[in-house]
């Protein structure tokens, strides 16, 4: 397996699909990357995280469609798109601005195959970003996917790593229903194995990233890293730590997160979203409803406060869960306490 950065990853798998369905098409803002100098060349730079560079290069502008900056009209695009038998990715290009865009997404992507009686396909895959960390304030650095998966219809997918980002938007460009993919943007620098050829992971099956028996830790996106690390520092202790990487929220895989709580007892889950009515509560309320008898502490949630992402890039840190805090949890219910959550 070669190593490859997270955005490597996404690219190639963007021009394998290409390649191998015609069907398939990309639109965005800056999806394209413009024209270049004074001569008015293609760019062709794949927009500000270049992740689109050189497609439209290789499948001409009427594949990869660099649109106007509106995202409603770009989900909308793809939505009708779809329904005519193509197979759009649309980026919007942070996760933030989902909110222009709702409509297309609550009351039609999300319910086309519903209310026609399952006659028709909507085929549309939203690539979007997310995510603290990058010092770009409080309107582009949200994590919405609880906000999202809260939606009937529609699949939500998080990968944390390179090898996930390829064999999950693989599964996402070919599944005939509507996906969110949210990519983190402080995640497309990281590094690591991707298996060669076609790759596919199926939604609703979680990664074990870390084994262990004492503590469970759920993890989403970014995070996963960090309770690695934590769970890597702890085992130097002698401390077993299980982390958990759902990968997809809808589907949702209960039933690993369950036998895990199960097995260790403890459960922290550690979500860069907002603490009320997020991806922690629903983890920590699942373990509450049906594996209660299995605990031997409180359920621990990390998360950041319920304000604004800072902007200040000083308070922007102190607002991101960091590793000590993970720490923090883990210890806390090892030893049966209570954990002050923040929010």
């Amino acid at each position: 397996m070669a190593v490859k950065s997270y955005r490597e990853a996404l690219s190639e798998v963007l021009r394998a699909e290409m390649r191998r369905d015609p069907r398939v098409i990309i639109l965005g803002e800056d999806v394209v990357g413009g024209l270049g100098g004074s001569s008015g060349e293609e760019e062709a730079a794949g927009g500000t995280f270049g992740v689109t560079a050189g497609l439209a290069a290789e499948f001409g502008r009427g594949r990869v469609i660099d649109t106007p900056i509106t995202e409603s009209a770009i989900v909308g695009a793809a939505n009708g798109a779809a329904l005519t038998g193509l197979r759009p990715v649309a980026e919007v290009m942070f996760m933030d601005f989902m909110g222009v865009c709702l409509d297309q997404i609550l009351n039609q992507m999300a319910k086309f195959r519903y209310m026609f009686g399952g006659k028709c396909n909507v085929p549309v895959t939203i690539r979007t970003l997310m995510g603290a960390g990058y010092g770009a304030g409080p309107q582009h650095s949200q994590n919405l996917y609880a906000m999202l998966t809260s939606i009937p219809g529609i699949k939500v997918v998080i990968p944390s790593s390179p090898a996930d980002a390829k064999g999950l938007l693989t599964t996402a460009i070919r599944d005939d229903d509507p996906v969110i993919f949210c990519e983190h943007k402080m995640l497309y620098g990281e590094t690591g194995e991707v298996p060669d050829g076609e790759y596919l992971i199926p939604f609703g099956q979680a990664n074990v990233t870390r084994k262990g028996s004492q503590v469970t830790i759920v993890a989403f996106a970014r995070m996963v890293l960090l309770a690695n690390k934590v769970a890597d520092k702890l085992a130097k202790e002698g401390i077993s730590v299980e982390v958990i990487d759902p990968r997809t929220t809808s589907p949702l895989d209960r039933d690993t997160i369950l036998e895990s709580v199960r097995k260790t007892g403890r459960l922290v889950v550690v979500d860069e979203a907002d603490p009320y009515c997020g991806m922690a509560s629903e983890i920590a309320g699942l373990a509450a409803c049906e594996a209660f008898a299995a605990l031997k502490a409180p359920v621990q949630k990390v998360t950041p406060p319920h304000t604004p992402v800072p902007a200040t890039p000083e308070l922007e840190q102190l607002w991101i869960p960091s590793p000590d805090r993970i720490e923090q949890a883990v210890r806390a219910t090892l030893q049966g306490q209570g954990f002050a959550r923040t929010g």
